[in-house]
């Protein structure tokens, strides 16, 4: 299909979305599962990426910074603002772009090939905004909570790489995270991380929601989610930045 086709049908299925629902109630309910779902779920694989991540900053740091005019607290504030400015709002979401992705795209490719959206749509209901508006709202409400988890954890990773490996000595750790700390850094991460979620959830929704086929169609559309997702990430991620810290 012609992508300007594709890129037309995109925003007709949001402004399908993005429309009142029917019974609060019932959004609601499914609103907490696709917290529970899509955010809850994504909290262990973040810990666990960014704890790594950060001991790894820290360590390279220290290997690259062998210099005796430059104090090692710079280590450690080289680390920090790599978490906040980059790592903790795109690495992460491209990371859960693949996670959480793939399960949208999957999830509502089944429902199509099994006829389950077919059947919402005969009985009068908005498929599209029964069945992606909830995971939308709950996926950009919960990021947020993600990044600001992925920043201590990943400064926390490389305090303890000061402990283990002795890279630089906790001390000088602990004086260059507090050092010239802009809050603004925080604020950038969030707005960003805003804007992927989106682009995840939207993307990929979107992927799942038109397949047409059988088993085989579902796991490219899966693969195709995951893809655009992160080239959209990216190409937000240049566009941001330079809105934002222009």
């Amino acid at each position: 299909m012609n992508p300007i086709i594709h890129i037309g049908r995109y925003f007709v299925f949001l402004a399908k979305v993005f429309s009142r629902p029917e019974k609060y109630g019932v959004w609601f309910r499914q609103y907490i599962k696709e917290i529970q779902k899509l955010g809850m779920s994504s909290v262990g694989i973040i810990i666990l990426v960014s704890l790594f991540i950060g001991a790894a900053i820290t360590i390279q740091m220290a290997y690259n910074i062998q210099n005796p005019l430059v104090p090692d607290f710079v280590i450690s504030l080289t680390t920090r603002d790599t978490m906040l400015l980059e790592f903790s709002s795109t690495i992460i979401c491209l990371v859960l772009a693949g996670k959480v992705g793939s399960n949208i795209a999957s999830e509502l490719g089944t429902m199509r090939v099994t006829e389950q959206i077919d059947a919402l749509e005969i009985m009068g209901i908005n498929s599209c905004e029964f069945l992606v508006l909830p995971k939308l709202f709950a996926f950009v409400m919960f990021i947020p909570i993600l990044v600001i988890i992925s920043m201590f954890v990943g400064i926390g990773g490389g305090w303890l790489s000061t402990i283990t490996i002795g890279a630089i000595s906790p001390q000088d750790y602990i004086t260059g995270i507090q050092i010239a700390f802009e809050p603004y850094y925080v604020t950038y991460s969030i707005i960003k991380s805003l804007f992927f979620a989106f682009l995840i959830v939207s993307i990929s929704a979107y992927q799942g929601y038109y397949v047409s086929g059988g088993a085989l169609e579902v796991g490219r559309a899966s693969t195709r989610a995951v893809v655009y997702s992160i080239v959209m990430v990216l190409l937000f991620d240049l566009l941001l930045t330079q809105l934002l810290l222009s």
